[in-house]
């Protein structure tokens, strides 16, 4: 049997793929209570595919909240999500606390893998401090992605092992599991598994940035940032599946805490990092270029706009507001009526002066002098751009991820404003 430690958003994906490629598993939180609701079926995350996936192999997954049930597996997986707080920096202490708990309570012929993203170090001082041992210790570098985490958990690209020696073989019971998922294995030593999670988000952030920079530039100069993506793709040197999206600045919180991660540790060992502090300066400016446009195409007119917003959550497919520019916008926006919908994310209206929330997107245009789309929800493509300026006062799109068709808004008295295209 096959152990999940931590049901966070990690480690209730990972123990449903695990469930879903016919193994056993034992889902272990130490809070009781939500254990309870997952027992009942109640689950704290929105993904697309779980609850699916839940009703054909939910059979095999066994909630518990009693670490004695871990003694009778021989692979367990550390998979507790590690928080940030509000200068993106990691608190590993939740972790640790788990690790210390649960370790004791192990087989110790079993196989333990730390999934949780980890700083750099950490594994070879986890190692350290719990001493001589036959269990051995590896840590896996997870690439989930809020809104696609059960296919990514199904489908991996490629697993990244960290162990203490890379040279040595996998046990048998972690060879069987990741053979289940039919993709590469790269065994490599602790530190560099662990700067391999970092890298991958950094060459992701250095995409983003830089598609940020030109197509803001687009719309300077009257050109569309569309047009030009295509033919990125097809140069081998950056490819079809390159990042070549505008959006909204970095959010959801894993990114940004990466860029913190590089700065402190190129700040204690004397490297150089300042791309870092580029890279966020660059994030800080996107992230508000809904708000730049409203004050440019209408609150310099109308300070009080009423103004109706699609999408709270950091992207579409999500519950999360980590970051979420959507929610810094209506903070900054307070004087405005604000009206805003979004399919999972939930805020307390109370918390942001002049908010109203409505159970469904049409109810927000009632009298509005602009429409802004901040998060690209698919049921927001689906509604015909005439209805939507039958609803509405104004004739103000805000559609930064081109929700809208623009052939059909080009036919109504709009002016519809997107990133990354020139007027």
């Amino acid at each position: 049997m096959i152990a999940f430690v931590g049901l966070s958003h990690l480690g209730l994906n990972y123990s449903l793929a695990t469930a879903a490629k016919g193994f056993d598993v034992l889902a272990y939180d130490p809070d009781p209570s939500l254990v309870a609701k997952l027992r009942e079926g109640r689950f704290p995350i929105e993904e697309p595919g779980f609850r699916e996936l839940l009703l054909i192999h939910g059979n095999r997954l066994h909630y518990t909240a009693d670490a004695g049930e871990l003694k009778k597996c021989d692979l367990v997986f550390f998979a507790l999500d590690v928080a940030t707080n509000d200068r993106n920096e990691s608190n590993l202490s939740p972790l640790e606390a788990l690790i210390e708990k649960t370790a004791p309570a192990l087989d110790s012929g079993a196989a333990v893998v730390v999934l949780s993203q980890v700083r750099p170090g950490f594994m070879r001082a986890l190692a350290g401090r719990l001493g001589p041992t036959p269990t051995p210790w590896f840590y896996q570098v997870e690439t989930l992605i809020f809104g696609a985490a059960v296919r990514r958990a199904m489908e991996p690209e490629r697993f990244i092992i960290g162990a203490a020696d890379p040279a040595a073989p996998l046990p048998p019971q972690y060879r069987a599991w990741l053979d289940a998922f039919a993709c590469p294995v790269l065994v490599m030593r602790f530190e560099s598994a662990e700067l391999a999670k970092i890298a991958i988000n950094l060459f992701l952030v250095s995409t983003l940035s830089t598609t940020n920079t030109l197509a803001e530039l687009c719309e300077a100069i009257g050109a569309d940032w569309a047009e030009i993506a295509p033919a990125l793709r097809l140069d081998r040197r950056i490819g079809p599946y390159a990042y070549l999206k505008p959006g909204l600045g970095i959010a959801g919180g894993n990114l940004e805490r990466d860029l913190v991660t590089v700065r402190a540790l190129a700040a204690e060992r004397g490297t150089e990092a300042g791309v870092v502090d580029a890279w966020l300066r660059s994030s800080a400016h996107a992230r508000l270029w809904a708000l730049r446009t409203l004050e440019r195409e209408l609150l310099s007119s109308n300070p009080h706009a009423r103004i109706a917003v699609w999408g709270l959550a950091y992207k579409e497919d999500t519950h999360s507001l980590r970051n979420s520019a959507s929610i810094e916008l209506i903070r900054t926006l307070a004087g405005c009526d604000l009206h805003a919908y979004d399919p999972a994310a939930k805020v307390e209206a109370s918390a942001y002066p002049g908010l109203t929330i409505h159970p469904n997107a049409l109810d927000t245009l009632a009298g509005a002098d602009s429409l802004v789309i901040m998060t690209p929800w698919k049921e927001f493509s689906t509604v015909p751009p005439v209805e939507i300026r039958a609803r509405m006062r104004g004739n103000l799109f805000i559609d930064p991820y081109c929700v809208l068709d623009r052939k059909a808004v080009a036919q109504l008295d709009m002016r519809h404003w997107v990133l990354g295209a020139g007027q």
